[in-house]
């Protein structure tokens, strides 16, 4: 049975009808998420490396939540305002995975994103079984 997460503590979802994660034995499904330094109360805007590097840091403290990690990660989702910002995704995205065991990942051009980001990732986490 899946289990539907929220963090109030660390996401206001305000009255947006999503859950933060969904989770089963298996998977973590995380919802996209847009850059933001969810302590200070404040988005991270403008830089594509800044808020891509924002978000997969956010990614990593909603995994460790529920005991996941990054290295459990299995598949992103990134869309982009502008493909033209792939090569700044791209450096600040290597660097979050440093022993290149990247998880599967689609990339898309969206024309609006929320709040103004350039840049939202969804993923896909996977428990370890014994």
């Amino acid at each position: 049975m899946p289990r539907h997460l929220n963090f109030p503590d660390l996401i206001d979802n305000g009255t947006a009808p999503f859950c933060n994660i969904v989770e089963d034995d298996h998977y973590a499904f995380l919802a996209g998420l847009v850059a933001a330094d969810f302590e200070a109360g404040q988005r991270v805007l403008g830089d594509v490396a800044a808020e891509t590097a924002a978000v997969l840091e956010f990614v990593e403290t909603l995994l460790k939540r529920i005991e996941l990690n990054r290295s459990d990660i299995v598949r992103c989702d990134v869309h982009l305002v502008d493909l033209s910002d792939m090569d700044a995704m791209n450096a600040a995205y290597a660097a979050f995975f440093p022993d290149g065991r990247y998880p599967a990942r689609t990339t898309t051009q969206s024309a609006a994103l929320f709040g103004g980001s350039r840049v939202e990732i969804t993923c896909v986490a996977r428990r370890r079984t014994s």
